[in-house]
């Protein structure tokens, strides 16, 4: 890669490398320079800009991070599209994290170019949080290297694979010393379920019995009968050795003890055993209190499906020391612990007008194009997208509209004064974001040329960390549409008027505005006459 200061008329296709303000305008870091970009930046006496220029040998910066991610990327994980050099990998569900950590190691041991960072291995996830990032530092790769870490990827299973929690009915055996209350026993149990529940699992059977030998046997050979699984033991009385009172009822139970303390505090005194093929806890102490402890990481790997052996435990030492984190998200707050999740966002299709440019009574939306409605084009790509929910604005041809679309997984709502312009539709389907939207995508019903590819690349730019709030995709330096807008916009867009939009709000906060360029003329492309559409259905 060829990288420093260069003369405007030596950089048309180079990468500007840091923002360059040209007349009234700024051209932003990452632009492709163009050959009108030159041009501006000539009229405005620019006479030297640093812009980094590919050579053969180089691999663009989000095609290598999109390939290296694809490869890392396992079972139950979601690659996101590139943007700036990173592709970031995501979880499709809750579940538990695993990470080769020496191929990951080897990986980013590569050269500086390539970089792969993630969540610690075994941690429990939420569905959508990030798991891990591939980030690209300079504006390519050398060929090389990238193959190189390909290599290493593609050498073995995915190094990057969540194992989801499944549904497990579990069995419970509370024990009683006299004196023991039976608001105790209610409170742990009503923390236990809290527990499980964020790993999608219940307790299906509970049995309290004496703190005795004997009857924690028989408590525990009839769950193992009910194929509950695992079973869990809270003594009222704290387990300190392999013959105590709770090893040695399951082991009188037919069980075998696999190991009993490990090197995480609070949860020193966990016992781990199994009768048969069913797994066997005795739960320590601090499993009464809803705050992390080492049964979590145990209970969380069994409900996973990943099996857990004495070695495991063992190796737990390492993070952990869970006393005095207040950063550390707890179960209590009924959640998994989340570092970073995928931006929530919707769609919002507009689909009301009146077709007015358009010859023939019919709406333009319900013409065949395709061999399906022209509509149906921009709702299918949302709906392969990662945008959720997809939102569709209705007015004129309510009924017919929503016959179009009969069986889709959409959410329709009316815009009784759609005759009123664009922006009453907007604001018709702003109103209908549910709360916990981030964004949201407002496309044309008229785009059919739209993919999910498209959509999911304005997803990737947007970052509000980053100020990239407003995503934009350009042909050739020319905007168009759909644009992404961030929740901090709503309510100014809530104000528009007239059957112009938000676009004012584009030029007014060029600081939160991210260029996102695309690979085709899609967002360019819209069908608003006879003539139009004729083209089209003839190409």
């Amino acid at each position: 890669m060829i990288f420093g200061h260069m003369p405007p008329d030596d950089a048309e296709g180079a990468i500007l490398a840091h923002s360059q303000k040209a007349g009234t305008g700024t051209f932003k870091k990452g632009r492709i320079l163009s050959r009108a970009d030159i041009a501006a930046l000539k009229e405005a006496g620019v006479t030297s800009v640093v812009a980094a220029r590919l050579e053969v040998t180089d691999v663009p910066e989000d095609e290598a991070a999109a390939a290296l991610a694809d490869a890392l990327a396992g079972k139950s994980i979601r690659v996101a599209a590139p943007f700036t050099g990173r592709a970031n990998l995501y979880a499709t569900g809750n579940g538990v994290l695993e990470i080769d950590a020496a191929r990951i190691h080897a990986i980013n041991a590569i050269g500086e170019a390539l970089t792969v960072a993630t969540l610690a291995p075994f941690e429990t996830v939420a569905d959508r949080q990030m798991l891990a990032t591939v980030k690209v530092i300079p504006f390519a790769v050398p060929r090389a290297e990238l193959d190189k870490a390909l290599d290493i990827a593609r050498s073995g299973p995915a190094p990057i694979a969540l194992s989801r929690f499944e549904p497990h009915r579990i069995g419970l055996v509370a024990t009683q010393l006299p004196g023991t209350k039976e608001s105790v026993l209610t409170k742990s149990r009503a923390v236990l379920d809290a527990r499980l529940a964020t790993m999608g699992s219940t307790i299906a059977r509970e049995i309290r019995a004496p703190h005795d030998t004997g009857a924690i046997a028989d408590a525990v050979r009839a769950l193992a009968a009910d194929g509950l699984s695992p079973i869990l033991v809270f003594g009222a009385s704290a387990t300190v050795d392999r013959r105590d009172v709770v090893p040695a009822g399951i082991v009188m139970a037919g069980g075998d003890i696999l190991h009993f303390g490990m090197p995480v505090d609070p949860g020193n005194l966990m016992l781990l055993a199994r009768l048969g093929e069913t797994p066997v806890i005795g739960l320590p102490g601090c499993a009464r209190s809803p705050k992390l402890n080492g049964c979590d990481w145990v209970l969380a790997r069994l409900i996973a499906g990943l099996e857990v052996t004495p070695k495991d435990i063992m190796g737990m030492g390492l993070g952990g020391l869970l006393k005095e984190i207040p950063s550390r998200p707890q179960p209590r707050e009924g959640r998994a612990p989340a570092a970073g999740s995928q931006p929530r966002i919707a769609a919002i299709i507009l689909a009301a007008g009146r077709s007015t440019r358009m010859a023939g009574p019919q709406n333009k939306l319900l013409m065949p194009l395709g061999g399906r409605p022209m509509i149906a084009h921009i709702v299918e790509a949302a709906l392969a997208s990662a945008a959720r929910p997809v939102i569709v604005v209705t007015g004129n041809a309510d009924n017919e509209v929503r016959a179009a679309l009969a069986g889709q997984d959409v959410t329709f709502v009316h815009n009784p004064d759609y005759a009123d312009g664009l922006s009453t539709s907007l604001r018709t389907g702003l109103a209908a974001l549910p709360d916990d939207a981030d964004g949201a995508l407002v496309c044309l019903g008229d785009m059919p040329d739209i993919k999910a590819s498209h959509l999911d690349r304005l997803i990737a730019a947007f970052d509000p960390e980053e100020n990239r709030t407003i995503c934009v995709p350009t042909v050739a330096s020319k905007r168009g549409n759909p644009v992404l807008w961030g929740r901090e916009w709503f309510e100014a867009m809530m104000e528009t008027k007239g059957d112009t939009g938000a676009k004012h709000l584009i030029g007014e906060n060029p600081d939160a505005l991210c260029e996102v360029p695309m690979p085709d003329d899609a967002p360019l492309t819209d069908i608003d006459t006879q003539a139009e559409m004729e083209s089209r259905r003839s190409d």
